[in-house]
């Protein structure tokens, strides 16, 4: 309805859906939740329920999130759901009642199988889904094809006894985030996606709330390089990643390596040792210490989700973002053979980035 001024009114969420409640299991998850939050109807009554990870960078970064999203209004609930056997069961015994008034659901994450069992009371519901980096492209293209809910880089073949246990679970959530005429699902995303499945609304994701709140940075000459987890998650061999890290920095004369919070201490002593390179383990997303600053004139990545972040959250800095792809030799014998081919599409898909002679 258009306003006194002759202005359109901006579009808000049914008001059935202004109770919202967020799940969240790492701290992209939580900034993009933020971003969503800020980008939807102001006034959204939203929890965020944090499902607590084990490894301590995810949760030192996880509890700094947390500070932001208070700061910015929402309530948020610190659940340690995975703190021994019955966990689990406590914790969705606890989240029910929340659940139950809830009127949108926000998730971070379709392929946890924290999140699938908690999609199960989830009923008719909305959802909304928000990026969980790169693996939000693997989600809508597995749903458009039907297939189930499975991550990139596992391996093939058949399903071990958990998967089998938890399959009728894996199914019931892929139902839930299934549109139907009653009930819409939202992708709120900053990645590119092709494959839209009828009665998904894709949001795109700016990362206008994180522009408005931090920086501009100040630039620095050279080049800061980005870490992965590939190694640790068994796509890449380390001795071939360590070569790689190593002739980027000599060639790109980088001073600074940003660690993923998955990253081995090891690996990062190891690189350390034959590079020279500084190694940060930043206490925030990466898109939010980029925007702080300061930051080099170009950052180096291999095919992740900063290849997509980054450009849009330093937009107007003149930063570059430049991606190195990952050669076959590179990949263990044992990797997923959709690797090389889910890798390369993330850097194909990749907007405003620079791409790099991959190092011999």
């Amino acid at each position: 309805m258009p306003s006194p001024s002759g202005e359109r009114a901006p579009r808000r969420r049914d008001l059935r859906a202004r109770r919202a409640i967020a799940f969240v299991e790492s701290p992209v998850q939580l900034l993009n939740v933020l971003e969503w939050a800020r980008t939807g109807a102001p006034g959204d009554d939203l929890t965020v329920v944090v499902l607590s990870p084990t490894d301590p960078m995810s949760r030192g970064q996880l509890r700094r999130m947390a500070e932001l999203a208070r700061d910015e209004g929402c309530t948020v609930r610190w659940q340690e759901a995975r703190g021994g056997a019955g966990a689990p069961l406590k914790t969705v015994r606890q989240l029910a009642p929340l659940l139950h008034r809830a009127g949108r659901i926000v998730i971070g994450d379709p392929f946890s199988r924290y999140v699938q069992l908690l999609l199960t009371m989830a009923g008719g519901k909305q959802l909304t889904v928000v990026d969980d980096g790169t693996a939000t492209m693997e989600f809508i293209g597995q749903l458009a094809r039907g297939e189930r809910l499975v991550r990139w880089h596992r391996r093939g073949g058949a399903r071990g006894p958990r998967e089998l246990v938890l399959a009728p679970v894996t199914a019931a959530a892929r139902r839930r985030l299934t549109p139907t005429p009653a009930r819409s699902v939202e992708v709120f995303t900053s990645m590119p996606v092709d494959e839209v499945p009828p009665g998904i609304e894709v949001t795109e994701n700016r990362f206008a709330w994180t522009r408005a709140t931090f920086g501009p940075p100040r630039i620095l000459d050279g080049a800061d390089l980005v870490g992965t987890s590939l190694v640790e998650t068994g796509v890449v061999d380390a001795a071939q990643y360590t070569e790689a890290v190593s002739a980027l920095a000599r060639e790109h004369h980088a001073i600074r390596y940003f660690a993923h919070r998955r990253e081995n201490p090891d690996k990062l002593h190891a690189l350390h040792a034959a590079t020279g390179l500084e190694i940060v383990r930043p206490d925030l997303p990466l898109e939010l210490v980029a925007r702080r600053g300061p930051i080099s004139a170009t950052i180096l990545s291999f095919p992740s989700t900063v290849v997509h972040t980054l450009p849009l959250a330093l937009a107007g800095t003149g930063v570059k973002v430049a991606v190195c792809d990952i050669a076959p030799e590179w990949l263990r014998a044992g990797a997923s053979p959709r690797a090389q081919g889910f890798l390369s599409g993330v850097t194909d898909a990749a907007k405003d980035v620079h791409r790099l002679v991959t190092p011999a």
